[in-house]
């Protein structure tokens, strides 16, 4: 291996995410679609006095907003991604878009069970026929929409894939998903109220969705504040770096040792080795250099008269 010799050699990008430009475009089409029934089904669910409709259209209302951040969280990543004032670069903006949707999911849960709580209390009549046709509109829309995200996911499925996702896109697939459920729900509670007088059903179905809704935002909720407060020590990568530390020709124990997310599936790692005799940290790196998903690595040693050979 020859030395590097200048400090342009020792220069290198911080750009560790290349961005989806696929899901960028889908969401931007989610908007659009997400809008349009948006507003049908809210003055669907006024005119004709379903709840069940109601609360998904005030529910795809907080979609749209969130889904338009999706985009401009997708926007900014790469708007700033050579800035050099992001250290790590841009990644974590779309992760704090889907944190910031995941809050708007669950106001959106609040207002739902506060709306079918007070409907159920209070019933009133429901125009039926024209309630599920808008439901059904709204469910085909969203279907369309959770196939164009789908689109977007890449073919990550199992093992350790949660770590390679893309939260941004993951939260607008989660908003779309909530609407269909919210719709399927509604349909349900529509059909029972026409058919078998059940006008209870379509506020409980209410309840129910604002339950589900609830549940996903907690999810996303978790998963990107990980993220963002870098709570990755337990990922797998830790354990292979350990493993190259502690098994190698050289042995070294660990005095330090700090990895966080900068990519999907991509991380940064410090780490702080003290060993018998003194070792080019550039030995340890060409070691860990294996591990693809490590892509910003920092190495220091100390020698120690403690350490073993």
């Amino acid at each position: 291996m020859q030395p590097l010799t200048s400090i342009e050699d020792w220069r290198h990008s911080h750009v560790f995410d290349e961005g989806n430009p696929l899901a960028e475009r889908n969401t931007k089409w989610t908007v659009i679609l997400t809008a349009v029934v948006m507003i049908a089904e809210i003055v669907g669910g006024w005119r004709y006095n379903s709840m069940a409709l109601l609360a998904d259209g005030w529910h795809m209302s907080s979609h749209a907003l969130a889904l338009g951040l999706s985009v401009l969280a997708y926007w900014a990543a790469r708007r700033f991604a050579r800035d050099v004032r992001f250290a790590f670069g841009t990644w974590k903006i779309e992760v704090l878009g889907g944190y910031t949707s995941a809050i708007f999911l669950v106001g959106v849960s609040g207002l739902m069970l506060s709306q079918s709580v007070e409907r159920l209390l209070a019933p009133t009549p429901i125009q039926y026929d024209q309630a599920i046709v808008l439901a059904m509109v709204g469910l085909s829309v969203n279907l369309a929409c959770a196939w164009l995200l789908k689109g977007g996911q890449g073919h990550h499925h199992g093992g350790h894939d949660h770590h390679h996702q893309d939260m941004n896109l993951r939260s607008a697939y989660v908003h779309v998903l909530a609407d269909a459920a919210t719709s399927v729900l509604a349909i349900l509670g529509l059909i029972g109220g026409k058919f078998w007088g059940a006008n209870w059903l379509d506020p409980v179905m209410g309840i129910i969705g604002a339950g589900l809704v609830a549940a996903w935002a907690f999810g996303l909720l978790r998963d990107t504040s990980r993220v963002l407060l870098d709570a990755e020590m337990d990922a797998p990568v830790v354990s292979e770096i350990r493993e190259v530390v502690e098994t190698g020709s050289i042995k070294a124990d660990i005095a330090d040792l700090h990895v966080w997310r900068v990519g999907k599936g991509k991380y940064a790692c410090i780490l702080s080795l003290a060993l018998a005799e003194a070792t080019d940290p550039d030995w340890f790196k060409r070691q860990l250099r294996v591990h693809e998903e490590l892509v910003h690595i920092t190495v220091e040693v100390n020698q120690s008269s403690g350490i073993e050979n």
